[in-house]
């Protein structure tokens, strides 16, 4: 992995009215050694400040028809403004009439100017993290109670009306759409979606062997993911636009990505493995490491700070995913939000050898990751990665894991921290006040 020279931050400086962090270049051998996770990295023809990266949150405050609101507006600003070296803008779906959320951003031709205004205030707030979009299609997650649940194959529990060739083919010209339209809104480039158990992963994991063009034979089920990869390479004008996708490198279910076939959920990473690599080759700059289907097996995406043993899994996934990998390609991993300062439910290790930073620092260290991603973290300090580059480390404030924004998520409503913002805490109370508490049973996204 080609190394940069470091950056350090001057003091707090102000830009058009907001408060940001000037890095200014210095190398320093120490820096590398002792915060790799501060230290710039090449994606493609663009640096990123530092390794750490803001992953996709859906947070169900789109307007209705699917542009960013003022709230959704406030938050990328606050995540600007905390200096991630990339913000990973949630997935937007690429067609209104296959949906998960009902409040969900989209990526249509009525949403340009909106997004290219969500763009251009993430810009204004600050010019330096890398902006990604990511794009998705639901599938058979698609809610039938708002939108048209379609699927490649009945799975169980998510049976759906089964997609024609033509329709799949439609489905990948939406995409491409996306990707062309966020390079002229000024993004850095996309994450085309192939995790948690969406319309990518239900094409790529074993168990659509239905005999149909974008499915059966590994070729088939690849082939729309590749397709996607070719034509954007090929259609994009702006040659430093950038290409990746997140990977749930198991699924953790019979027949889901990562699985040894279509009946069993036994781990064979082969396909997935396979898959890297066959994006890389069409142009693929970076990889986000995940797992797990949150509609199925969400503690394996998000782990239970009760039994948070899964994002050790997470660890091992990055090493396999990074040993096929090109050196210069940047593997993102998961799965490091429960480690916090320390304070946490992880057993037979030092308090000052179990967190965020010292396992980001030492993954990225011994090979194992390129950069860190944030999910649940960010909603509780969306400027984390700032106050560790200005070393105010008491004034972060760490996710708790109590996973109250993904009980805001599936009751479909706007999601933020009950923990550390009076707002959604006082929001949190009147839902369970009106509608009760959340079954264990309705315990998935």
């Amino acid at each position: 992995m080609e190394r940069v020279i470091s950056r350090y931050l001057s003091p707090k400086i102000e830009h058009s009215g907001r408060a940001i962090y000037e890095a200014t270049e210095e190398t320093s051998d120490k820096m590398n050694e002792t915060m790799p996770l501060l230290t710039p990295i090449k994606i493609g023809n663009k640096t990123a400040a530092n390794r750490i990266a803001i992953n996709a949150m859906e947070c169900c405050d789109a307007e209705t028809n699917g542009n960013p609101s003022e709230t959704a507006f406030r938050r990328y600003d606050r995540l600007s403004r905390g200096n991630a070296g990339v913000i990973i803008v949630e997935a937007l779906s690429v067609v209104d009439e296959n949906r998960g959320r009902l409040h969900q951003l989209t990526a249509l031709p009525q949403n340009q100017k909106g997004l290219a205004d969500l763009v251009a205030a993430m810009r204004k707030a600050n010019p330096k993290p890398l902006i990604l979009w990511q794009l998705t299609h639901s599938g058979e997650l698609s809610s039938p109670e708002f939108s048209e649940r379609v699927c490649v194959k009945p799975f169980p529990g998510y049976e759906g009306r089964l997609l024609a060739e033509e329709e799949a083919d439609e489905i990948l010209e939406r995409f491409v759409f996306a990707a062309k339209m966020a390079s002229d809104c000024g993004a850095d480039g996309v994450d085309f979606k192939l995790c948690h158990g969406y319309l990518g992963s239900q094409l790529v994991r074993p168990f659509n062997d239905r005999k149909w063009k974008y499915g059966g034979s590994w070729a088939n089920r690849t082939r729309f993911a590749y397709e996607f990869y070719e034509r954007v390479s090929k259609e994009v004008k702006n040659k430093d636009f950038i290409l990746g996708s997140k990977i749930s490198a198991w699924e953790g279910l019979p027949g889901g990505m990562g699985s040894a076939g279509p009946d069993t959920p036994i781990i064979d990473l082969t396909e997935v493995l396979d898959l890297v690599k066959g994006l890389e080759a069409r142009g693929a700059k970076y990889v986000v490491q995940s797992a797990g289907n949150p509609s199925l097996t969400l503690a394996l995406t998000q782990p239970d700070k009760k039994i948070p043993d899964y994002s050790y899994l997470h660890f091992w996934f990055q090493k396999e995913f990074r040993k096929v990998m090109k050196s210069e390609t940047v593997l993102i991993g998961s799965a490091y939000s429960l480690f916090r300062d320390g304070k946490n439910s992880f057993r037979g290790v030092k308090r000052e050898e179990s967190s965020v930073e010292y396992w980001g620092n030492k993954n990225i260290r011994d090979g194992v990751c390129d950069m860190v991603a944030l999910g649940r973290q960010s909603l509780a300090d969306p400027l984390l990665p700032a106050k560790l580059e200005e070393g105010r480390r008491n004034e972060i404030k760490w996710c708790t894991g109590c996973d109250n924004c993904i009980e805001f998520l599936i009751r479909q409503v706007p999601v933020g921290c009950s923990t550390h913002e009076r707002e959604y805490t006082r929001e949190l109370k009147e839902i369970r006040r009106q509608q009760g508490v959340l079954a264990e049973s309705e315990k998935h996204t």
